[in-house]
């Protein structure tokens, strides 16, 4: 804190003030306390309600008028970070025992020994000092947790809110989000009345700078994939958006694929992200062969490829980030691609929420108890049946 510790000295004797300034001048000279004096609680408080910045009060028991037990008692609605020590005759361990169940946070008595008082002070001053910078924390966490609060609300808001479906196709995803924020995102786009794509990505770090970069991540996406680009000329715009102005190192990884609804063809390409999974109508699943790419926002000059799969009708391909196969349980073990590929093979003639759903409970399930460290994110998109 700037300034002197500022401490209320009330008694009823007159002596005390000249001789607690005498006795603590050079704390006083120095810029350590600062004393103020009162006659009874009175007007004790009439000071503590005139002053908001008393640190401490150094009271007396027995006063006319109000008296220090009963002035104990009034602090707190005063300014409840208030110290409180009380003065009490040697021996008095009834009113001790009253003081201190009354809020004081220690006693000394009388007749005072200075020695001892300017220890008590002190200890009373750290205490004081531990307890403003608890506060301060405790503040510093709640506007953490408003801020990932904002961040939580911002991921959300950009998820779709309805899927597109017809005859010919059908879409979902998913996001269950983990306590701190992450920058795990999916789109689902209509770019022609044929032609639809799909995104997930997942950004690197968590919190509020995360949250940020998943915005401007999304919206450079989806005004690439609207500008009519392949796959991969997509990607190649985003990352050089990206990499141009990136301080902070952050970057995404993404997969993005157009799926044409007339042929079942799926054209996608990557920017190391996860290979999606491939569930054939026949019951096989596995994960689909992925062209070259690294994240979006790492290096300026990066290349990326495209790559075609054809899907026959009751096919399925699903999405996930690595909050799906990196998750965690308590014995410190990931759920992993393999388990994935199991849930994959039984999955045939699902539809893309039960998919869903289904992997998200599977790694529940999987995690048990241990703290969800990242978000679970995943989309599908299942070519129907003629």
């Amino acid at each position: 804190m700037a300034g002197p510790y500022r401490i209320l000295v009330v008694d009823d004797e007159v002596d005390v003030e000249p001789l607690v300034l005498q006795r603590m001048r050079r704390e006083v000279r120095n810029g350590i306390y600062e004393f103020l004096f009162a006659h009874n609680g009175v007007e004790a408080l009439e000071i503590l309600n005139a002053d908001e910045n008393i640190d401490m009060v150094l009271s007396d028991i027995n006063m006319p008028e109000m008296d220090g037990l009963t002035l104990l008692q009034q602090i707190p609605s005063v300014n409840p970070n208030i110290r409180s020590v009380i003065v009490s005759a040697y021996g008095d361990m009834k009113n001790i025992r009253v003081a201190m169940n009354r809020g004081a946070f220690d006693f000394i008595t009388k007749p005072i020994d200075f020695e001892d008082l300017k220890i008590t002070i002190g200890r009373t001053v750290q205490h004081l000092k531990m307890w403003r910078e608890a506060l301060q924390a405790r503040d510093r966490l709640i506007s953490l947790q408003n801020e990932l609060g904002i961040a939580k609300e911002m991921q959300q808001s950009i998820l779709p809110s309805g899927f597109p479906s017809d005859r010919r196709y059908e879409v979902f995803g998913a996001m269950e989000p983990a306590r701190d924020v992450g920058g795990d995102f999916f789109d689902i786009m209509r770019l022609t009345d044929s032609l639809t794509g799909i995104a997930i990505a997942d950004v690197s770090d968590k919190g509020v700078p995360a949250a940020l970069f998943m915005m401007s991540s999304r919206t450079l996406l989806k005004g690439a994939a609207t500008g009519g680009l392949r796959p991969s000329e997509a990607l190649q715009e985003i990352n050089m958006m990206l990499s141009d102005d990136n301080d902070a190192g952050m970057f995404v990884t993404v997969c993005y694929a157009i799926y044409d609804l007339e042929t079942g063809m799926l054209s996608y390409s990557n920017g190391g992200h996860n290979a999606p999974m491939l569930v054939r109508a026949d019951g096989g699943a596995e994960l689909i062969e992925m062209p070259p790419g690294i994240a979006l926002g790492v290096w300026l000059e990066a290349d990326f490829g495209d790559r075609a799969l054809q899907l026959n009708p009751g096919d399925l391909v699903f999405f996930y980030t690595d909050g799906v196969t990196e998750a965690m349980n308590e014995a410190d073990e990931e759920f992993g691609e393999a388990r994935l590929l199991e849930l994959g093979a039984a999955a045939a003639g699902m539809d893309p929420q039960q998919i869903c759903q289904t992997v998200i409970d599977a790694v529940r399930e999987f995690a048990g108890d241990a703290p969800q460290s990242d978000d679970i994110t995943c989309a599908a998109l299942k070519r129907e049946l003629p």
